[in-house]
């Protein structure tokens, strides 16, 4: 019964997909409205991979503090922490630029929110 919904769920989603990847220019009525607006399609190799990159640092930086401070390293956790903080810092500023220059859903502010939160918490946990 389930596996009969999901498949009869999934399958007008796929026929988009497949028409829009398939056949040049026949794309869904929402996308044609991107396209008429003059949407442009950012480029994931300048800001996008630079935030990626600061995003897996900071996971590095905290892993570090968090592994010094289980060992009894203090001078460890502290820079691994302050280093996670400053990279957390500059990645929410990028990804205000990076908001600012694209159409993004509200769900993405939500992770920027939650980006900001974590980087409190560290900076009063220290």
């Amino acid at each position: 019964m389930s596996l009969r919904k999901f498949t009869q769920s999934s399958v007008p989603p796929r026929k988009d997909i497949i028409s829009e990847g398939t056949f040049l220019g026949d794309h869904t009525l929402a996308v044609q409205k991107g396209l008429n607006l003059g949407i442009e399609p950012v480029n994931p190799f300048e800001l996008p991979l630079l935030n990626t990159v600061l995003l897996l640092s900071s996971g590095a930086t905290v892993t570090y503090a968090h592994h010094s401070l289980i060992h009894g390293e203090r001078k460890g956790a502290l820079y691994g922490s302050i280093a996670t903080i400053l990279l957390a810092i500059i990645f929410t500023a990028f990804q205000g630029v990076e908001y600012s220059v694209s159409s993004f859903t509200i769900s993405d502010g939500f992770h920027g929110l939650h980006v900001i939160i974590g980087t409190i918490f560290l900076a009063v946990a220290l």
